[in-house]
Formats: structure tokens, sequence, C-alpha cells
């Protein structure tokens, strides 16, 4: 049978399938010349040396995807490969995943119930679901497929991941946030960390569902963001911070000029006036890097609302107190810690990072004045991830902050499946932002819901 190639199903003009076929036979490796023995290694290679990459490019995912089937087709009758009808398809998917979009991953990421993906090298993927991790049934071919990938991710944001570059933040195009080190740092191969951005919009009924809150503690949120609190949602890595700010966010008015900052875009905001702004990492060259830093003081001068910082990390928390404490009211921000305490500490301890000579009393003293309310997150040894703390920043004595919590989660025990059974102790000492609810006209709304939750 002729291999005369076809222009219009995407094959090369002028190159036999025999020719990749014969070098890669020829590989001195004894595993790879090994694997090539095999029929799906034979006729992935041969598709592959008669697919044109420029004809690829053009076509649809659905119309590479038929082509590649018949061309597979064609190819194991022709060289007489014993692959059965449903063999051929999964490698025919296999190609098209390779060729336009993420390899072995684009099944993991079309799963909605997987919320993170760790790749610990070809043969060991991890993945999160539903709290818990777990290893997949999902593989690389080798630490070159796994490479690959990892360019591929960094180059569509115009990054760059090798042994001069060996780290990179990435995003991909649904917003799903990606951290890679590349050898000589990665032991093992290239390493990939995804945390999947999530496609349904996640509002506080949906919280309750899960069993993140209860209907009193989404009520007292509601409340903080319609009375223009400022904000601090703490807690661990993967606790759900991010998910709830979101919900938080919903009860913006539509009016309001909101600023996003971000190191990697992931918020979801519903409102018309949003304005979203992403760092970016310094060049080969070492310039040209814009930090949280800038961003935050140029949001200042863009005339908003409200500004939202991603995460805070830095210096940069200093410049958010600023804003905080300068008519920015509402505004709202994520940080790493594990009680509420630990997160003014942490907030003192970054400011403190910027070289500012600020005494600590002071530093404290801007804190207290621009800091409502923390809201901490964890997640439970169950899996489940839940508001544990909501913390009233009440004000200071020497250099003490006062702290009174609105809402704490304390754990009763476990229900039959395994999942932790609690209930929230409530504190009804009268808030320190008080004045700022009846101005909005929500004092009594919050009395009504701490009234609720302990019915």
């Amino acid at each position: 049978m002729s291999l005369t190639p076809v222009p219009a199903f995407g094959r090369r003009r002028a190159e036999p399938a025999e020719v990749p076929l014969t070098l890669v036979a020829e590989t001195p490796a004894p595993v790879v010349a090994a694997d090539v023995q095999s029929p799906v290694t034979q006729l992935r290679t041969a598709c592959l040396a008669q697919l044109d990459p420029a004809s690829v490019a053009s076509m649809s995912a659905e119309r590479l995807t038929q082509e590649v089937e018949r061309l597979l087709s064609e190819i194991a009758t022709e060289r007489r490969l014993q692959l059965n009808g449903r063999e051929q398809r999964q490698l025919a998917g296999e190609l098209v995943n390779d060729m336009l979009g993420l390899g072995p991953l684009e099944p993991l990421l079309e799963d909605d119930s997987i919320t993170d993906i760790m790749v610990n090298g070809p043969e060991r993927v991890f993945v999160e679901r539903k709290g818990k991790v777990v290893l997949s049934g999902t593989r690389f071919r080798d630490a070159s497929h796994v490479a690959n990938i990892s360019q591929r991710i960094a180059s569509a944001i115009g990054r760059r991941i090798d042994e001069s570059s060996p780290m990179v933040d990435a995003r991909l195009k649904d917003g799903s946030r990606v951290n890679i080190v590349f050898p000589p740092l990665a032991l093992d191969g290239p390493y990939i960390s995804i945390r999947k951005f999530a496609r349904r919009v996640i509002d506080f009924q949906k919280l309750i569902a899960f069993g993140s809150l209860t209907a009193p503690v989404a009520r007292v949120l509601e409340i903080a963001g319609r009375a223009r609190l400022n904000v601090i949602v703490s807690g661990g890595t993967g606790s759900g911070k991010t998910t709830l700010m979101n919900a938080m966010s919903r009860m913006i008015d539509v009016g309001e000029r909101v600023v996003t900052v971000e190191d990697a875009a992931e918020l979801q905001l519903q409102q018309p006036h949003v304005v979203r702004l992403e760092t970016r990492p310094p060049s080969l060259e070492g310039r040209g890097e814009v930090t949280q830093r800038d961003l935050i003081r140029n949001a200042l001068r863009m005339r908003p609302d409200r500004i939202i910082v991603g995460e805070v990390r830095g210096a940069e928390a200093f410049d958010m107190l600023q804003a905080m404490n300068t008519g920015h009211d509402g505004s709202m921000s994520t940080i790493h810690a594990n009680t509420s305490r630990d997160a003014l500490t942490r907030i003192e301890n970054m400011v403190q990072m910027g070289n500012m000579g600020l005494p600590s009393q002071s530093i404290r003293t801007q804190i207290v004045g621009a800091v409502d309310l923390i809201v901490q997150v964890e997640r439970q040894r169950d899996g489940g991830r839940r508001v544990i703390q909501v913390t009233d920043v009440c004000g200071q004595e020497g250099d003490t902050v006062i702290l009174n919590d609105v809402f704490t989660f304390a754990v009763d025990g476990e229900n039959l499946g395994g999942g932790l059974v609690g209930r929230y102790r409530i504190s009804r000492a009268r808030p320190s932002f008080h004045q700022r609810l009846s101005y909005f006209g929500l004092d009594r709304a919050w009395v009504s819901a701490l009234e609720e939750a302990e019915a």
C-alpha cells in the first residue's frame, strides 16, 4: 500500500513513515529499543512522522482526532500491527492531547472532582479529591515527556523553564495555577503542581451545602461584605481561602470599582467594574520585574473603591495596610497562618521585612486601625475545608492586640462516614465596628444572625 501523503489530512509531503522508525530503532539505549518493538510505539512514531505541524495547528480537536484515527488505522493495516479499535482510539486521544493540549494531564484537568494535580515524576502523578490525596493511574512516557509538557505550559504565557531558569509560576488558559520545578533542582525529573481553577462559581449556599460553614456564619460574612469591613482571610495551603474570598466578594455592590492584585490571577469576581492586575517575574537578564507592592501602589492611583489582594506574602503587607487605612474600606486579602492571632503576627513580620524601621508598637497600631475582621479557614483531617474562626480585631492595650472570636468551631466527634461533627461557639460581645454596622443599617441583622446561631 502506498503511503503518499495527503495534504488535506495534515501529512507531510515528502517524508515516508519508514525513516523515523529506522532512526528510533537504531537508538543505542536498550530500554528505548525494546519499547520501539511495541505496536503502540510503532504506531505513535509512524503517525507523528506523517503529520504536518502547520496543518495540525489549523485543525480543531474534533477534526484532528478523526484524521489521526483514520491515519492510525491505515498504518496499522499496512504494517499488520495488532491493535483493536479501542486501543487505536485511545492512542489517537493521547496523540491529540500531546499535540494540542497537555498530554496525560488533559483528562485530569477535565475531571471536576479533582482539585489538585501533583506530578512527582513520569509514573507518579497524584491527585486530590474531596481533600484526600491519592496516586492516580496517569503516566507519562518518560521524564522528557514531562519536560516537554512543562515547557509548553511556561511558553504559553511567555515564560521559560530550563536548567538556567529552573522554577516558574504559570497559569493555564482556564485560570488554573501551576508551579514547575526543573532539574537540577528537581532530582527525579520535572515536578508539576497544579491548583485547578474552579469552573463553577461557588457562593455561600454551596459552601453551606459542603459543610464549610453554617447559615448564620455565612450571614455574618455577608454582612461584613455589605458593611465594607476590611477582611483578612487566613489559613494554610489548600484550605479554601480564595474560594471563601470569592464568595464574600459577591456581596460587593455592582456600582463599586474593584481593583484586584494577584501573583497568579484566580479570583472570580462577578461585578461589572473589576480591574485585574497580575505580577510579572524578572527576565533572564534580571529586568522588568513587577511585584505585588508595585501593583498595590499603582492601584491606589486608579480610583478604586476596594482593593483585593490575592495573597500577601512579603513587604507589600505595609502597602495593603496603607490602602485599608486611607479610605478604601471593604478591602480584602488572604494570608498563610494557622490562627487569627498568628495572622496578625505574620502581617507584622512581613511589614518589618520591608525594612521600614517602624517599631512594633506602630505597626500593631496600623494593623488595628486597618483590619476589622479575620476569617480563619482550615483543611481538617476528614478532608473538609471549614471556617473555624471569625475574629473581631477589637483594639489594643499596650503591646497586645485585643481579639474577640465571634465564632469558634469546636469538634465534638465523628459521624459514621468519618466526617468531623462540631458546632460553633458564639460571642455576643458588641463588635468594635458596631458603628459601621449601624451606618449601613446592618446592626440588627448582625444581632439576628448571632441569635440564629445560638438557637
